[in-house]
């Protein structure tokens, strides 16, 4: 049984009926490997370390379709999008990083010394980092919870700045409203309009305007994921993750709007 040309990953039957090409494209879960990523991210991991601000206009034009004035968001938009979001939302906002500062104050580590024989004393002290970065994805959603689920936890562990990139919207030239409203809402000290691998490039080596940060985190495209492992040399990382996916397996029983 193969999926239809139009579409990837739908079946409808047995998975024991699955074919072998069938069966590994839905059971596999490794990632492609694919070398035209991997050459496309290190033209363009390459040229931001070179070429800094001017690479990075040249990828927001060539891929966003925006020509950037500034490449940071003045602190004074972040706020304005925060004070026009609509009462719910600004509800739910607040509501999430309430919950996220409470968990991760609960799981702070604490500095621990023993004295392993008489004289010897052995420590572990966990300072928080000078400067961490933050990337939000972007393009045809927003995703305020990637702000707040980065930004939150390096303001609770006491990050010296905490610096968001996240690419900028076609009409406005910035990142979307509720990103920039999540961005004020959790403490992001700096917010950059950019995306994409150029903007872990950014984050990783610094340009004339974006600092150089001692770790990025965040999710993002198959590009990010990889502009992250190159750069991984240079600066920390939390993970190459990928893109997110969900597969769900049911039977004629379950009920659709529920599995839903």
């Amino acid at each position: 049984m193969t999926p239809p040309p139009d579409v990837r990953l739908r079946w409808s039957g047995n998975c024991d009926a699955l074919d072998l090409a069938a069966r590994h494209a839905l059971f596999d879960r490794t990632t492609s490997g694919d070398g035209g990523v991997r050459e496309r991210v290190s033209i363009i991991v390459d040229s931001v370390r070179r070429n800094g601000d001017v690479a990075l206009r040249e990828l927001a034009l060539e891929l966003d379709g925006v020509a950037l004035d500034q490449l940071e968001v003045p602190r004074d938009a972040c706020r304005r999008a925060l004070d026009a979001l609509a009462p719910a939302l600004r509800r739910s906002l607040d509501r999430s990083a309430d919950n996220l500062a409470r968990v991760h104050r609960a799981f702070l580590p604490v500095a621990q010394e023993v004295e392993s024989e008489p004289g010897i004393i052995v420590g572990r002290r966990p300072d928080p980092i000078g400067r961490a970065g933050i990337y939000a994805p972007g393009g045809r959603a927003a995703y305020p919870s990637s702000v707040l689920m980065g930004v939150v936890p390096a303001r609770v562990a006491g990050v010296g700045e905490i610096v968001l990139c996240s690419p900028p919207e076609r009409e406005t030239g910035r990142p979307s409203a509720v990103v920039l409203a999540a961005a004020a809402l959790s403490g992001a000290d700096r917010v950059f309009a950019l995306g994409g691998a150029g903007a872990i490039s950014a984050m990783a080596f610094g340009t004339e305007s974006v600092p150089r940060v001692d770790r990025i985190i965040g999710p993002g495209n198959a590009y990010v994921a990889e502009a992250k492992l190159q750069v991984a040399h240079s600066v920390a990382i939390d993970s190459p993750a990928g893109p997110s996916e969900l597969l769900v397996l049911c039977d004629a029983s379950a009920d659709a709007g529920t599995v839903a």
